[in-house]
């Protein structure tokens, strides 16, 4: 039985989904551990202490644990802040790595602060070690400009990463793309594995979603969801909105789904502020209802009562909500760029547009407010690809596929129990 370090210095399984450092990459490295483990896989996942009450070591599901790293104050703190904690961070998981009867045969390190802990560690034991970047510096500073707070120092340590990693996995071609021509990249060592949906959360709930949510029968409802950050368009989306409600008359209700508290909060939220603002400047506050941050179980009773799911951020390495939106069976309409262009096939399971382009938007929605049954083709298109290519178990057998070619010869160990009351007294 092979055993696994998952190294995720900031997004926790644990979290709950949609606040400002939480979405995507928690999802991934959950979902991965999760199908991992049923593949017969071991699996510790290391991620960062931020509240005082957290376990040292949580028995989380069948075969994976979470280990809380003390690397840092034990709060939260944004990512952009944890650079100086990776040192700390990766002596940790040196030690503990030591300490446990049955050695790990591979780390799979997730955003390039993880990808300094496994270099680290990989210096120390020799353990090899996968990439996942679920960002890249570089692309996110042509995007962001001066909003992107991350230090240009991120720049040379992923060129050094993406060198140093025994293999990197890009969740999209565009991510390859951008690794080869921006880092130069060896492309033989990157292999192209997308993200995924999990089927036993998402599918289409088709007789009562929009009850359970008090929403009309017939409503046009256009649903955003996830973090709520700048780089995810949101207001592009509420733009577009406007101009369905005030230049074609059409009666819009537009879901924002996310954020850092149940209850929609501008004060925990910034971004959310700007957005409300936003709707009311633009005169459609009646049609815009932000929800607040919501519960993974609830999330298929928005994405199936919504005629269509809109994603329009300027940049998206890969994109997970669209393919979750898909596996319901509703249309998407996504920017074309990242992973947003693998996932949404133009015209046969939703639309492409340009990102920054409400107007682009606005028309796309219109149409399909207009042909209904054209919508649900486009859905039931993209629930087929969904469950085709994009479930969490392909991908997890895709990525074991990978540690199989990368990980160390698997010695016949003794078997033994975890030694969990030893790894809780570790300190840092």
């Amino acid at each position: 039985m092979r055993k696994i370090a998952l190294i995720s210095e900031h997004a926790s399984p644990l979290a709950l989904i949609g606040g400002i450092d939480s979405g995507g990459q928690n999802v991934y490295v959950a979902q991965l551990a999760k199908h991992l483990a049923r593949l017969g896989y071991e699996v510790d996942i290391f991620t960062r202490r931020d509240c005082t009450d957290q376990e040292a070591v949580t028995d989380w599901s069948p075969g994976v644990r979470v280990i809380h790293v003390p690397a840092g104050p034990a709060h939260f703190i944004p990512k952009e802040a944890m650079l100086p904690y990776m040192e700390q961070f990766g002596r940790f998981v040196i030690r503990f790595a030591r300490r446990q009867k049955i050695p790990y045969d591979l780390m799979h390190a997730n955003f390039f602060m993880s990808g300094m802990v496994a270099q680290q560690v990989k210096h120390i034991l020799g353990i090899p070690f996968v990439m996942t970047f679920h960002a890249l510096g570089r692309v996110r500073r042509l995007n962001q400009k001066d909003a992107d707070a991350f230090p240009d120092i991120r720049f040379d340590i992923e060129e050094r990463l993406m060198q140093d990693a025994d293999c990197i996995l890009a969740e999209c071609p565009q991510d390859q793309q951008d690794m080869e021509t921006l880092y130069g990249a060896p492309r033989e060592r990157i292999d192209v594995v997308p993200c995924g949906f999990d089927p036993d959360e998402f599918w289409p709930v088709t007789l009562d979603a929009r009850q359970q949510l008090g929403i009309g029968r017939n409503e046009f409802v256009v649903l955003q969801l996830g973090r709520i950050v700048p780089r995810k368009g949101i207001d592009n989306v509420i733009r577009a909105a406007a101009i369905l409600q005030q230049q074609h008359e059409v009666p819009v209700r537009l879901l924002v789904v996310g954020g850092n508290s149940e209850l929609p909060d501008p004060i925990a939220t910034p971004e959310l502020g700007r957005l409300m603002l936003l709707a009311e400047e633009l005169g459609i506050a009646d049609a815009v209802t932000f929800t607040g941050q919501r519960q993974r179980a609830q999330l298929r009773y928005y994405y199936s009562a919504a005629n269509v799911f809109v994603t329009t951020p300027w940049y998206e390495p890969f994109g997970i909500t669209p393919v979750e939106a898909m596996a319901c069976g509703t249309p998407v309409v996504g920017t074309a760029v990242g992973g947003i262009k693998t996932t949404v096939v133009d015209g046969e399971t939703g639309y492409l547009v340009p990102p920054n382009d409400p107007q682009a938007l606005a028309e796309r929605l219109l149409w399909l407010q207009r042909h209904p049954h054209i919508a649900q083709r486009l859905g039931w298109a993209g629930m087929r690809r969904a469950y085709q290519q994009f479930t969490w178990r392909t991908v997890a057998t895709r990525i074991a596929d990978v540690y199989e070619r990368v990980a160390l010869p698997s010695p016949a160990y003794a078997t033994g129990t975890r030694n969990a009351a030893a790894e809780v007294g570790l300190r840092s």
